[in-house]
């Protein structure tokens, strides 16, 4: 049997490396090494993997940005994580507000806070459900 070794660098020469969706030379969306999205889409462990990752970067960048974040509830961390993963930090760190009181543990005044956005009109019940989970802190 041939080693992935080997077969891989072949179909990166082949297919070319895309990190971004491209539509290829028979009008189907592709990605990665020749990757059809169109056709074949991608597995549910492909998404669960691909999930990780960015949990794993949203948590990085809270911590990054907001020291106090391994101090949360878990409840607090999970809210956090939610909305990064939606939004990422730029317009994240825009709740000044929601991110001061969930900081100085006022749960339920952050849960309300967040409610007031444009984002939770955007998202609808993911911001509720957000908002609950602070509340039941």
């Amino acid at each position: 049997m041939v080693d992935k070794k080997i077969i891989i660098p072949l179909l990166i020469k082949h297919e070319g490396l895309k990190l971004k969706p491209y539509t290829d030379t028979v009008g189907k969306l592709t990605i990665g090494i020749g990757r059809n999205l169109t056709d074949r889409g991608i597995t549910k462990v492909e998404a669960v993997y691909l999930c990780s990752n960015n949990v794993d970067e949203s948590i990085t960048e809270l911590q990054k940005n907001l020291p106090w974040f391994n101090a949360l509830p878990d409840n607090a961390q999970l809210v956090l994580i939610d909305m990064h993963y939606n939004m990422g930090w730029p317009v994240l760190s825009q709740f000044k507000n929601t991110l001061d009181h969930i900081k100085n543990g006022q749960y339920k005044e952050a849960g309300n806070e967040m409610l007031n956005s444009t984002w939770a009109k955007q998202v609808g019940g993911r911001a509720v459900e957000d908002s609950d989970l602070l509340k039941s802190i």
